[in-house]
């Protein structure tokens, strides 16, 4: 059965590919790499071989399994398309999440530059979004990329949020997540950000979703912006 997630913005997690490397700030405090190296000591199959990049041919097909419609986040424990995951093994993964139109598979990487050179050797279903993380201005870049990609939906995660954001071009984006650093050594954010952010949004046509204000409590920080919580999503596409 699929994997219930703690993510507010996603249902499932599905990970044929494990362990990933660190290339931009928002990496700094993975909680990915934290959870991973958890796992590992003990003793979980799936991490013998740490936080290394890892492929499980094995899970590829568990999706097809699993009678209950999801919205599933693909590799909330690597990033798919890492320089180190074969472009076969990409094409795999999409031919299941093609074949499995009950669920709604969301991918969100780091690696836009690969992911517009892959893109347009992939079959991308209605079922399939695609995002990029942009955690600070320095990366807006990624951004130009998702939008050579031919996905039904595209979004952008701003989270760990880490600095202002300016003048975005959210044209052909249809999503933005924002969230704060969580954990022991949570990097600060400020409202000024978030509130730049879901103004841009606004004025441009972009559904805005607040996940989280983070720091070293984030359940009690919450997820309350202006008195409110903030769930815009893109509608599931029905396939079946």
């Amino acid at each position: 059965m699929a994997l219930n997630s703690k993510i507010e913005w996603t249902e499932s997690t599905w990970n044929p590919v494990t362990g990933c490397t660190k290339i931009s700030e928002g990496c700094k405090n993975c909680y990915a790499f934290t959870m991973g190296k958890r796992l590992e000591l003990m003793g979980n199959a799936k991490y013998a071989n740490g936080f290394n990049v890892t492929l499980h041919s094995y899970c590829i097909k568990d999706p097809l399994k699993w009678k209950k419609p999801s919205i599933i986040f693909v590799n909330s424990m690597s990033d798919l398309f890492h320089d180190e995951v074969p472009f076969h093994f990409i094409e795999s993964v999409f031919d299941v999440m093609n074949k499995a139109t009950l669920h709604t598979f969301q991918i969100l990487t780091k690696r836009a530059d690969r992911l517009a050179e892959l893109a347009p050797y992939l079959n991308w279903t209605p079922n399939i979004w695609q995002g990029v993380t942009v955690e600070n201005g320095n990366y807006t870049n990624r951004i130009n990329f998702l939008k050579k990609v031919p996905s039904k939906v595209r979004f952008i995660s701003f989270e760990p949020l880490l600095g202002e954001v300016r003048n975005l071009d959210l044209s052909e984006i249809d999503w933005a997540i924002v969230g704060g650093e969580s954990g022991p050594n949570a990097r600060e954010i400020k409202t000024d950000w978030i509130l730049s952010i879901k103004e841009q949004c606004d004025s441009q046509g972009v559904l805005f979703y607040f996940k989280q204000w983070g720091g070293t409590n984030k359940k009690k920080n919450g997820r309350l912006l202006l008195g409110r919580t903030w769930d815009e999503m893109p509608k599931v596409a029905n396939l079946n």
